[in-house]
């Protein structure tokens, strides 16, 4: 599979998403946040959104949905047009139920973890899921320092899913820049989400490529 670069849209001018994401045209994945005011405490945007952008960019959708109840939300986004749909394991009620519905619907299923959730108790649940990210900052707001405090736990989880064989993307979201990409690389994760990196920079597809390359140097 190789690195993949998922740019942030939380990042990006809101008032012209169509030609924000053309801006990152050689991104793997558009990552688009979805935070409802209660999970996190920042309020963003939605389904009717979601669809509107897929219909403007041919690029992928990789919705992360920083929300309450995803049970009863998250298989929507798939229905509104995202190819990959995260879900906060803090949240979901019955998370291996999510995920064999988000498959089931064409999807590629996504499980979130914050900070200080650790790993281990969800060994079981990873031969469920597409992709299991890892938080670097608390989720809510984009601009935040990269915890270093994650790394470990990005090790531990690049352990157990080798342990197990499984073809599971380990994605990091949170203060990925030039400067911590090598760190999370070198850590086993092979998916990165970056915003304010790319969406500040001069040239943001030529920022994909530098950190792409960056990423890669590590493998």
């Amino acid at each position: 599979m190789g690195i993949q670069i998922s740019p942030s849209l939380l990042a990006c001018d809101f008032a012209h998403l169509a030609e924000e994401a053309a801006r990152v045209s050689n991104a793997d994945w558009l990552h688009v946040d979805v935070m409802d005011n209660h999970f996190v405490p920042n309020l963003t945007l939605g389904l009717p959104i979601v669809e509107a952008l897929g219909k403007a960019s041919s690029t992928p959708m990789d919705c992360h949905l920083m929300i309450e109840d995803p049970d009863r939300w998250a298989p929507a986004y798939v229905e509104a047009g995202a190819g990959s749909v995260t879900f906060h394991v803090e949240a979901a009620a019955a998370p291996v139920r999510l995920a064999r519905e988000l498959r089931a619907k064409g999807a590629r299923a996504g499980m979130g973890l914050k900070p200080a959730t650790p790993i281990e108790p969800y060994e079981d649940l990873l031969p469920e899921l597409d992709m299991l990210l890892v938080m670097t900052v608390e989720p809510g707001f984009g601009g935040q320092a990269f915890l270093d405090m994650c790394l470990p736990k990005i090790r531990r989880t690049r352990e157990l899913i080798d342990k197990h064989g499984l073809d599971l993307w380990l994605q990091v979201d949170g203060g990925v820049s030039l400067e911590t990409i090598e760190r999370c690389a070198e850590a086993g994760a092979d998916v990165f989400v970056a915003g304010s990196a790319v969406y500040k920079a001069d040239d943001p597809n030529a920022m994909i490529e530098d950190l792409r390359a960056s990423a890669a140097a590590t493998l």
